[in-house]
């Protein structure tokens, strides 16, 4: 904890900006914007596509230059992914150039994330040699989660008193602060990649626990672009606290079950998690009051908690270290896939049926990540 504290402290500062917007943008583009599930559904699939193009590039920008450097590239993204929001709340009276303006500001706003997390988890990864690539894996996205877990109904909170300007705004201001943060900070020094292998090589490794971890992120997806609006569409009250609930979970979960995937296998680890997992997702899809609502979406959490981390260790330990950064970020690319082709049909599907149909949809292809799970058990034994 003490090596990994400033990393962490820095991924949390810089994710307030990234979690500022989660619950606010369906409810812009919806009600303020007037349009409907489908490009809600659109919009938020932007960033998870920008996400997937700038994965790769990230993590061998990370290997090369370090995972601070990283950092601070993803920060001054979101930066200007702020602007674009400021921009697109400007013209809001437009709503085609609005929206527009908007995803151009989502793009932006994944290559951020992209970058923010892969240099992060480089940087963890770095500090700490041996077998504690699942703790770190875990604890970086622990930090990651406490803060869109924060900037959820704070951003909320300002969408409220003062539209989504006022958002925006905190949008720009929020990472400027998390820059300065940075650059107090020392970086670790950039792995050379002299050694290295090929990317198909790398690729190889990730093939099979990147897809068990895709198939599972369907429902983070899910909560992240409709839980909002579900919530929103029952009058459940406040909005944000479905999300916050699942951030929180996870958190907890992984602060106490963060060492298992180390100590017993990161695909067997992952495996079980699901089955809470896929539970949860069913129980917030068929959720009649607040309560069970908020409880389906913790128990989302919890399921999660081990499934990325578990899926992810056996990454780590399939590659060489000089290979680190691409191999997480071709990892962390399976998820954009899934979560980039799988929004916007969700949000089809939503349109056709309910927003409360797709968690349960959800659920069901979540469970399919079993398969991938099982297949690395039966490798290692």
């Amino acid at each position: 904890m003490r090596t990994l504290a400033p990393v962490m402290a820095v991924i949390t500062a810089a994710y307030v900006a990234l979690g500022l917007s989660i619950p606010v943008i369906p409810l812009y583009v919806h009600e303020d914007l007037g349009f409907g599930p489908f490009a809600v559904g659109v919009v938020t699939g932007t960033q998870f596509a920008a996400a997937l193009l700038t994965r790769v590039w990230g993590g061998a920008y990370c290997d090369a230059h370090g995972g601070k450097q990283g950092i601070v590239v993803g920060l001054a993204c979101a930066i200007a992914s702020g602007a674009l929001s400021l921009a697109s709340a400007a013209t809001a009276g437009m709503p085609m150039l609005s929206v527009a303006l908007l995803m151009a500001g989502r793009f932006l706003q994944g290559t951020a994330g992209s970058f923010i997390i892969t240099g992060g988890m480089n940087w963890g990864l770095a500090l700490l040699e041996g077998p504690h690539a699942g703790k770190v894996i875990a604890w970086i996205g622990m930090a990651m989660f406490a803060s869109l877990a924060v900037g959820a109904p704070f951003g909320t909170a300002l969408y409220a008193s003062g539209s989504f300007l006022a958002t925006a705004i905190a949008s720009v201001i929020v990472p400027i602060a998390a820059l300065a943060m940075v650059s107090m900070l020392r970086g670790g020094r950039p792995v050379s990649t002299a050694a290295s292998g090929r990317v198909r090589d790398v690729a190889a490794a990730v093939l099979v626990p990147g897809l068990g971890s895709a198939l599972s992120s369907v429902g983070y997806s899910s909560i992240l672009a409709f839980g909002s609006l579900l919530f929103s569409e029952r009058g459940w009250q406040p909005v944000w606290v479905g999300f916050s609930a699942y951030a929180g979970a996870l958190i907890l979960a992984r602060i106490v079950f963060g060492r298992l995937p180390d100590r017993f296998g990161g695909a067997q680890m992952a495996s079980i998690s699901l089955f809470v997992l896929v539970a949860g997702l069913a129980i917030l899809g068929l959720a009649t009051d607040t309560v069970t609502a908020v409880f389906g979406a913790a128990l989302t959490g919890v399921g999660y908690s081990l499934v990325y981390p578990g899926f992810g260790a056996e990454v780590v330990r399939s590659v060489p270290p000089e290979r680190r950064g691409v191999a997480m970020g071709l990892y962390t690319a399976c998820n954009d896939v899934a979560q980039g082709l799988t929004t916007p049909l969700l949000g089809y599907l939503a349109g056709q049926t309910s927003v409360s149909f797709v968690f349960v949809v959800s659920a069901g292809i979540a469970l399919t990540a079993l398969g991938p799970g099982l297949a690395l058990m039966r490798r290692r034994t």
